[in-house]
């Protein structure tokens, strides 16, 4: 009986003619068009960390209660890709997109008008969901490329939406210091509503690839979880190091923010610039995969983000000065660990079951995201109760189970 609904199943889910444009290759100005949307997407779930420190002034909450905006945007990123990515292989990838860009920049628009802590942490939830457009617009792209340009149409389109990640948290902090932080939401929902209006134009529809019903695509999420060992070590370890990245960013603002640096939502944002080692990983993580292996890098990766965080404890030795450079080469070389064990963990994951990479790489990106939710509410908790220190503890401890999960393995 499990042989002939394995059967059905691989039936049903064979993919239909791709949309005509496919075949004649893809103007650079579509190209562009998706690969800002991706980055604008998945930005609006950051823009909120380096202002937190200046939000909760003005909003009258607590370090405790803003703390918990990044985690409810974060776990709702997670939700939206456990029940809502597996729609993009059922539904006409078109009519998703546009929808989430509708319900996003309303959200957006709302989150820069709410009039309380509680509204506000209603909002990032939805935000969190809907953000996961950019979970839809990666796999529209590989489907318009042609076979020929398919790795370079999608690696561009997967720059953008790491630039939307790098970029996000300086242009929110630069905003919120000149404008305030209801004007960086406010330009976010403009954004989005934009580029909203020029995908009604330029993208085309798509046929489905499967006929499952829902419960069935989710299902199938399940089993592929259980059948593929692989799949759970790369989920857990990259959602270990996303404990300890999340806890890092969804602090340091507020850290910044009070003594002995007193610094404003500027200068947490420019932190982000040093994510731009992540973009530098990409490239070198993968030529060291593809001649050494991706368990390797996963390794080298987690160790790197090991010594990074362990490296902070050393900040109260140092004057302020000195502090602010070790915090500033650590978040180099923990963004770059990371990164790495990213781009090696989804060359593993992608090699698992071809005909099935969007439900593998959806249920990757779970964990990594469940860890990110985890890491901001723990990161915030023990910040309030025993201050940086704590923080800096949490996220070496968790990159350290994450490099046990990678040396534990052997497959």
């Amino acid at each position: 009986m499990s042989g002939i609904h394995c059967s059905h199943a691989r039936a049903a889910a064979v993919p239909a003619p791709e949309p005509a444009r496919a075949a004649q290759g893809l103007p650079a100005s579509l190209v562009l068009l998706l690969a800002t949307a991706a980055g604008l997407a998945v930005a609006s779930i950051y823009y909120s960390q380096p202002m937190l420190g200046v939000l909760g002034a003005d909003i009258g909450a607590s370090d405790r209660a803003v703390g918990f905006i990044p985690t409810l945007t974060q776990l709702g990123y997670a939700l939206g890709i456990l029940l809502l990515a597996p729609l993009g292989d059922r539904y006409d990838r078109r009519r998703i997109i546009l929808l989430k860009a509708a319900v996003l920049g309303a959200a957006l628009l709302l989150a820069g008008v709410a009039p309380s802590i509680g509204a506000l942490l209603v909002v990032s939830l939805v935000i969190g969901l809907a953000a996961t457009m950019a979970q839809d617009i990666v796999p529209a792209a590989a489907t318009l490329a042609p076979d020929a340009h398919r790795g370079k149409v999608v690696g561009t389109v997967m720059t953008g939406l790491l630039l939307g990640i790098l970029l996000s948290r300086v242009a929110s902090g630069f905003v919120a210091e000149h404008f305030g932080w209801r004007a960086v939401f406010v330009a976010a929902a403009a954004s989005i509503a934009l580029i909203g209006a020029a995908a009604w134009q330029r993208l085309p529809r798509f046929q489905p690839t499967t006929q499952l019903a829902y419960g069935a695509l989710l299902g199938s999420l399940a089993q592929l979880w259980q059948r593929h060992a692989a799949l759970r070590r790369a989920a857990l370890a990259q959602g270990l190091l996303s404990v300890g990245f999340s806890a890092f960013w969804s602090t340091l603002a507020v850290m910044l923010h009070g003594a002995p640096f007193h610094l404003g939502s500027a200068a947490a944002g420019a932190f982000g610039l040093a994510g731009a080692a992540g973009a530098l990983a990409a490239p070198i993580a993968g030529r060291i995969a593809d001649r050494r292996g991706p368990e390797l890098v996963t390794r080298l990766g987690a160790g790197l983000v090991v010594l990074s965080f362990a490296a902070m404890a050393l900040a109260p030795l140092m004057q302020p000065h000195a502090r602010l450079a070790l915090l500033v080469a650590c978040a180099i070389g923990f963004d770059l660990g990371i990164q790495a064990a990213l781009i090696a963990h989804q060359t593993i994951v992608y090699g698992i079951e071809p005909g099935a990479r969007s439900r593998l790489n959806a249920v990757l990106f779970v964990g990594m995201f469940i860890g990110m939710a985890v890491g901001a509410a723990l990161g915030s908790l023990l910040f309030a109760e025993w201050g940086w220190m704590a923080v800096t503890a949490l996220a070496t401890a968790a990159a350290g189970a994450a490099l046990a999960v990678r040396l534990w393995s052997r497959a």
